[in-house]
């Protein structure tokens, strides 16, 4: 029997574990930052329904992450003005701050947990990565 998933699973698993902990320091998490990220990249507001989409998870999970970003300052709802019904999620200047230092936390994480790897390695994992999740 091949081990070869459990293996990717748990050294997932660990990276994620290391780089959230060093994005605790500034209130964050790989999900919160990966929410402020796809704000940033949307231009600051998106409507929940899409930010659920942009992150590929479900409606309530992005209720959940927005609420606990809104209870951190990082995030505020706003009336969408082009549909009652729905509600926009917007990005405040602390939560710009907070994505800029955990950018930074993250870019710098990626070079200590990869600094190991030659180029040529980096560069077959990144292929073997994306051959496993051709999104």
């Amino acid at each position: 029997m091949n081990n070869l998933l459990f293996a990717v699973l748990h050294a997932a698993s660990s990276l994620e574990s290391r780089v959230d902990s060093r994005l605790a320091a500034v209130g964050l998490s790989l999900p919160k930052l990966a929410a402020l990220h796809a704000l940033v990249s949307a231009g600051d507001t998106v409507p929940l329904g899409q930010l659920a989409g942009r992150l590929a998870c479900v409606k309530s999970n992005v209720t959940q992450l927005i609420d606990r970003l809104e209870a951190d300052g990082f995030v505020s709802r706003q009336a969408d003005p082009t549909d009652r019904r729905s509600r926009l999620a917007a990005i405040t200047d602390a939560g710009r701050c907070a994505y800029e230092e955990g950018l930074r936390i993250q870019q710098d994480a990626e070079k200590d947990l990869f600094g190991a790897l030659s180029a040529d390695e980096s560069a077959q994992l990144t292929h073997l990565i994306r051959k496993l999740d051709p999104r």
